[in-house]
């Protein structure tokens, strides 16, 4: 008698692996990771490497002692889960919560529902906002940028752009007289400002993400729709007011916006399957990132709006599945 095993997604009806599709994603992430290597230094590569091996033995231990399944730690998706979850946090964050980040975005986050496919929210997400609620002061400590940085601990710090341009605005001061203060669009772009280790180059994250639509990993529907929502939100605020509410081209390069629509909103496991529904998803994300950025206590809310969302998945899924081949359409 013939088994027909289910297996948890990602599914590919194609000449594609799992494990293809996982290294497509860490080779598409080396821009990012070259250039918080050249403006953060040592620090950057320390939290990277911590992350990485981090995951891949917590994944190791639950599998061999807690699920006892056939090991998946060579399969790129704990590289990814590491790298992201690096990319995450700021080059300065000391390496034993970067172990506890791994350890939560591993075990809570994914190993808990099953492992790959079988998680519901984005692991490196969980990790982060866990980090960012019991680390509060760590996790907004961020170095400034210097090329060829050697400094660990001792770096200098600054707040980030949106930090920067939230705390002023707050305290009633104007976009007009905020912007000169922080680096300017082209130093954004390239990476030049503080934040976290991988969302500094937008230039960087693109050239990742145009690598991974040519390869087929991703398709545009989330990205376009997450990015586009976005502009267009925070291009109303700021034709409204634009001495409170910053233009959509400083909310697209600033913080984790790209990173998180081409990287931790298209994750397989985690978004919609039908086109419509990566649409959907991506503007509730959009709208939910401006509205957090704008309106909340955070000046970042990529990393809620994404697992806000990703609990919407589901629901999606059932409104608006793909047609089944050979299914019969109904008139009337």
């Amino acid at each position: 008698m013939k088994v027909l095993t289910v297996s948890g997604s990602p599914h590919f009806h194609a000449d594609h692996s799992v494990s293809r599709i996982m290294y497509g994603v860490v080779f598409s992430l080396i821009p990012a990771m070259l250039v918080s290597f050249y403006f953060f230094g040592l620090a950057a590569i320390l939290v990277t490497l911590t992350a990485v091996v981090s995951c891949m033995a917590f994944e190791f231990l639950i599998q061999k002692y807690l699920i006892r399944g056939p090991m998946t730690i060579f399969d790129g998706s704990a590289i990814i889960t590491g790298v992201l979850l690096a990319f995450n946090v700021p080059a300065n964050l000391p390496l034993g919560i970067v172990v506890i980040g791994a350890a939560v975005a591993i075990g809570m986050g994914k190993m808990t529902f099953g492992g790959l496919g079988k998680n519901p929210f984005n692991p490196a997400l969980v990790g982060r906002v866990f980090l960012m609620i019991s680390f509060p002061v760590q996790m907004t400590t961020y170095p400034e940028p210097s090329a060829f940085s050697t400094r660990l601990a001792d770096a200098v710090t600054g707040p980030t752009p949106l930090t920067f341009l939230k705390g002023g605005v707050d305290q009633g001061e104007k976009v007009s007289e905020l912007m000169p203060q922080i680096p300017d669009y082209a130093n954004m772009m390239l990476g030049n400002m503080g934040g976290s280790v991988g969302e500094v180059s937008a230039l960087a994250i693109i050239l990742g993400g145009l690598y991974m639509l040519a390869r087929r990993i991703i398709s545009w529907h989330i990205p376009v729709s997450y990015l586009g929502t976005a502009a267009i939100l925070s291009a109303i605020f700021w034709m409204v007011n634009p001495e409170v509410y910053p233009d959509p081209l400083f909310h697209l390069m600033a913080g984790g916006l790209m990173l998180g629509a081409i990287y931790m909103a298209t994750d397989y496991a985690t978004s919609p399957m039908s086109k419509t529904g990566m649409i959907i998803f991506g503007i509730g994300c959009g709208l939910l990132t401006v509205i957090i950025r704008l309106f909340g206590a955070y000046p970042e809310g990529v990393a809620f709006s994404i697992l806000i969302m990703n609990a919407f998945v589901p629901l999606i899924n059932r409104g608006f599945k793909p047609k089944r081949f050979g299914e019969e359409i109904k008139n009337g």
